[in-house]
């Protein structure tokens, strides 16, 4: 296993959509099972694919940070099938460190999602795992946490975020 480098706001890769998996080996098995740690290591509840600088439709969620007796799980072409309930909670990212602000996103979610075999499944999260899985699922789509606040809210966190974009920008 290996801890993979976290990308920051500014990246270029942060912005882009993720292509579909269509690969189930060892590959895709070693790059789970380093974003795992990678996640670990950083304190992180969630990574994506594109966090890492790879634009591959995969994320990582610790579950054992819900639960203690679940652990980490990865999701390969995860996608949302039904949305229901409402939940205002605050989130941050690994990718925009040190930003947090209230989100409002979907209380209850209905997934569907292949293994690490290819496996096709279907699930019901809530709560803080269906926080979770809408946050990393938009980082797929190249979509921020930010992107869904309010204009005042962007507007409060505005000087944060300018400095974090200046100091990863690629450009």
């Amino acid at each position: 296993m290996a801890v993979l480098p976290v990308i920051k706001i500014g990246h270029p890769t942060l912005r882009k959509k993720a292509d579909e998996i269509d690969k189930f080996d060892s590959e895709l098995n070693q790059l789970a099972s380093d974003m795992i740690e990678t996640m670990q290591v950083y304190n992180g509840i969630g990574l994506a694919g594109n966090q890492v600088n790879v634009l591959k439709r995969i994320f990582v969620i610790d579950f054992g940070l819900i639960d203690e007796n679940l652990s980490p799980k990865s999701y390969i072409n995860p996608r949302i099938l039904s949305l229901s309930g409402s939940a205002l909670r605050e989130e941050g990212c690994l990718s925009i460190p040190d930003v947090n602000a209230d989100v409002e996103r979907a209380a209850r979610i209905e997934v569907e999602y292949q293994t690490l075999d290819g496996e096709l499944v279907q699930e019901e999260l809530e709560e803080l795992a269906a926080r979770v899985f809408q946050h990393e699922l938009d980082h797929l789509n190249g979509v921020l946490f930010i992107d869904h606040l309010s204009s005042l809210q962007k507007k409060m966190l505005e000087p944060q975020l300018k400095k974090l974009m200046e100091a990863n920008s690629l450009v």
